[in-house]
């Protein structure tokens, strides 16, 4: 007679990231043109950026509740990747990466991800992460409503 033993599931390894998504009318490609230009931040991230200065070619300083921060911002339109980084610790850097891809029958589908923020845990980071594309949501749901009655 064969016996088994009691199989126990494993504890979930701790997350490190979160990731979620959303779609847009907008074409993928006119997407990564909006998230190439770091000065919306505030726009659609207010969480994160009260201020960007700068441009592509010279850089950007984000200032988020009077601290000043550089940022790099790796745009890949080929792929359809942008991702927003900063030094996280000495020599360490970290941030968001956006994807957009094409949806099927128009529009696309963007997702982010991000690390679960050690000062509030991923309850609270997760709420981040939806509040922020929440606001990208509304901002390229307001760019589609205007480049369509023009």
């Amino acid at each position: 007679m064969a016996t088994t033993s009691p199989v126990t599931e494993a504890s979930p390894p701790s997350s490190r990231t979160i990731t979620d998504a959303i779609e847009s009318e907008l074409a993928a490609h006119e997407v990564i043109t909006v998230l190439a230009d770091a000065s919306r931040l505030p726009e659609w991230a207010p969480g994160f950026a009260d201020q960007v200065d700068g441009s592509a070619s010279v850089g950007w300083q984000v200032t988020k509740n009077g601290r000043s921060f550089p940022l790099r911002v790796l745009v890949d339109a080929a792929a359809g990747t942008v991702d927003y980084l900063r030094e996280i610790a000495p020599g360490r850097l970290g941030g968001a990466y956006l994807r957009s891809v094409p949806r099927p029958g128009g529009g696309s589908v963007i997702a982010m991800t991000m690390p679960v923020l050690p000062e509030v845990g991923a309850t609270d980071s997760r709420a981040v992460l939806h509040s922020e594309l929440a606001g990208l949501g509304r901002l390229l749901f307001r760019l589609h409503d205007e480049g369509s009655k023009a």
